[in-house]
């Protein structure tokens, strides 16, 4: 099968597109064509080797994280899908840039049918992130206030969504061109970062997700109440950052990567 891999950690020219074995099917696994896959800022991260301390992987690595297609093959204890069903998911470890995956059943899920394979390519990634953040972290509540940085974004998308049917009232920060599509999305207060400041415009938020990191997520600090969170998915906070913003101990800013 064709698949797009890396021989070693390095940056986009070092992407190979040529034939590798198709995976082998396990017991409990699912083998699944795939018709489309989507590319995050983890793809990127994973080519250079940002993780490769604490997620080694072995060479040839084949990329990509979500996809979409269709089940060609299930293990002998696979119980919930059959060949034929249209799938979509975050796969186990990398792989979705092939024509061929493999799944473990528990990681996968039947595609809506009102959605083609592109968008459901689209949405395992980031809403596993917001799901994460907003519903396991932070445990947003009902009339809570929730400032999502970026929500025009993928993961930013999803929050916004997320956050209003949880009952939040929800503010972003976005450019100006994508003002229409962030209130369609549900959000009630909307900063245009090219031309105000929303650390001068919010204040007492119960949670920021923050998609941003450095100064973004330093101002937000002043945004955040006292016992809010600020949940950054950017990468964790350094020494060097913790010294500076020299956060109270009412404060929990939490760290995603």
């Amino acid at each position: 099968m064709k698949a797009a891999y890396i021989s070693r950690y390095g940056n986009i020219d070092d992407v190979q597109v040529s034939e590798q074995p198709k995976p082998s099917l396990s017991e409990d696994a699912v083998l699944v064509k795939v018709h489309a896959a989507s590319i995050n800022p983890l793809d990127i991260r994973v080519l250079e080797g940002e993780f490769k301390a604490i997620l080694p992987v072995k060479f040839p690595f084949i990329l990509g994280n979500d996809f979409a297609g269709t089940v060609v093959e299930v293990g002998s204890n696979v119980t919930q899908f059959k060949a034929g069903d249209e799938v979509y998911a975050k796969i186990d470890l990398n792989g979705a840039f092939a024509e061929y995956t493999v799944v473990q059943q528990s990681s996968l899920a039947l595609k809506p049918q009102n959605i083609s394979m592109e968008l459901a390519a689209s949405l395992p990634l980031v809403a596993l992130t917001a799901w994460q953040a907003l519903v396991e972290i932070a445990k947003v509540q009902s009339g809570q206030k929730v400032l999502i940085h970026a929500g025009s974004g993928g993961v930013g998308s999803i929050a916004i969504q997320l956050a209003k049917s949880l009952g939040a009232i929800v503010a972003t920060t976005t450019s100006g061109k994508n003002t229409r599509w962030v209130r369609e999305l549900g959000a009630d207060i909307i900063i245009d970062y090219k031309t105000a400041d929303f650390e001068q415009e919010l204040k007492d938020y119960d949670v920021v997700l923050d998609t941003q990191g450095g100064k973004t997520l330093e101002k937000s600090l002043n945004v955040v109440k006292r016992g809010g969170r600020i949940i950054s998915i950017s990468g964790p906070p350094d020494q060097a950052f913790a010294e500076a913003v020299n956060p109270n101990r009412f404060l929990n800013v939490l760290s995603r990567s």
